[in-house]
């Protein structure tokens, strides 16, 4: 019997990756994929993501962390949604997922930390329960007609689902630490399932609340986030290994170069939240909804073929593309006024977000110190969530003095200071 080596082979031997070997207990350990059953390269559109799921349990890991995703997309319209019909009073309801939005940006950065310190399985589970714990409790509350205090109390209780893109992310990066052309395509792969999570999440929840009944979107997201994370967290040969803390830990707050990458994503969620608002507020009616998914369309679709580009651009490159292409939603509505114009405008304009998003996070997965991945990607969606909301609201109020016409120069402002901001000395290498 040949000596057994305590690494295995998890990609194709055109990029080979070696991945640790966990103890098997007295289980027999996972193979590596056989050369025959190897997907010939034939240099197809979609060659590159094929040979990422080439590694062991990464098509399973995969789906139970898109399952668990897509809730994000409906936890907050279902809940406006619910809360509105109950009390009868959109205002309420705002306010209730402004406090639980809050909430998260405070507690996400020490779930993660928790998750770079146990583990991704011990942690994300029962993070993950305690989040739907309170999805069902604000149902209940609900249903009851309780006081409206206890409406935030459960909402905020929903603040310890953990980021399951930056731990998805945290995964390829361990499979393929050795191969930064896979990471890119993993990061770019992410960044299109983001989109297509945000882009489906508010249509699905929607169509529960007005088919079935108002609290039937947030029982269905509750179903949906506890699943996904028990598929993705059985899937153990993905998971990434903890590093042992031999000092004191350092949050990745404090590693070079990174605050002022953060500042980048706050005016990058600006982008996102102002966008948001200011074209809802123009396009009003049923058709809103469909014009905004557009721009997640535009951003998903060139996320994926980003993730195919072997020469990756520099993040001032992409927020320079950013910035020009936001402006077309305003020349859209200063020329024509025209909805299917601006729909076509936000479908070309989405386009900049995802190589501007796929960069940034490679960025930060250069900087953010060995073993705390999770902790600095979620820092970064904590910024993106500040800016979101600080877009919104920056959005909301030029709507309401200007109008929504005059208002569609706030993303391409933001989308201006971003860039800015990655342009100063050391930001963006």
């Amino acid at each position: 019997m040949p000596h057994e080596t305590p690494f295995h082979l998890a990609f194709s031997p055109e990029s080979p990756v070696l991945v640790p070997r966990r103890p098997t207990h007295g289980r027999t350990p996972p193979r590596p994929v056989p050369r025959r059953a190897r997907r010939p390269d034939r240099g197809g559109p979609l060659t590159p993501y094929r040979r990422l799921f080439d590694a062991p349990g990464a098509r399973a890991a995969t789906a139970g962390s898109l399952v668990a995703r897509l809730p994000a997309g409906m936890v907050g319209v279902s809940a406006i949604i619910m809360i509105a019909a109950g009390y009868g009073s959109y205002a309420l309801a705002g306010a209730v997922t402004a406090t639980g939005l809050a909430a998260t940006a405070l507690v996400a950065p020490f779930t993660a930390r928790l998750v770079d310190r146990h583990g991704q399985a011990r942690v994300a589970v029962p993070a993950m329960a305690l989040a739907v714990l309170g999805q069902l409790a604000l149902v209940l509350c609900v249903y009851a007609h309780a006081p409206v205090w206890t409406l935030f109390a459960a909402y905020a209780a929903t603040a310890t689902a953990p980021n399951m893109g930056g731990m998805a992310r945290a995964r390829w990066a361990h499979l393929y630490r050795a191969d930064p052309a896979a990471r890119h395509t993993a990061n770019a792969f992410e960044q299109a399932a983001d989109e297509l999570c945000f882009m489906l999440g508010p249509v699905l929840a929607g169509l529960l609340c007005a088919g079935l009944f108002p609290q039937a979107g947030t029982l269905a997201a509750a179903v949906l986030m506890l699943t996904g994370v028990l598929l993705f967290a059985a899937r153990r040969s993905t998971e990434p290994p903890v590093v042992p803390r031999t000092g004191p830990t350092r949050t990745p707050l404090r590693a070079p170069r990174m605050p002022a990458l953060l500042l980048v994503f706050l005016a990058t969620g600006a982008v996102f939240g102002s966008m948001e608002v200011v074209t809802l507020a123009y396009a009003e009616g049923p058709a809103a909804g469909a014009v905004l998914a557009l721009q997640a369309a535009g951003s998903c679709l060139a996320g994926l073929l980003y993730g195919r580009v072997s020469r990756r651009a520099t993040l001032p490159a992409c927020l320079a593309a950013m910035a020009a292409l936001m402006c077309l939603p305003l020349l859209a509505v200063a020329t024509t006024g025209a909805l299917p114009v601006l729909a076509a405008a936000l479908l070309v304009a989405g386009m900049a977000t995802a190589p501007a998003m796929v960069t940034g996070m490679t960025l930060v997965q250069k900087l953010t110190p060995s073993g705390q991945l999770n902790e600095g990607m979620t820092l970064a969606v904590t910024a993106l969530l500040g800016g979101i909301a600080a877009g919104s609201a920056t959005g909301g109020w030029l709507v309401e003095h200007l109008g929504p016409a005059p208002a569609f120069a706030t993303p391409a402002a933001a989308a201006t200071l971003a860039l800015l901001l990655a342009m100063r000395p050391r930001t963006s290498r």
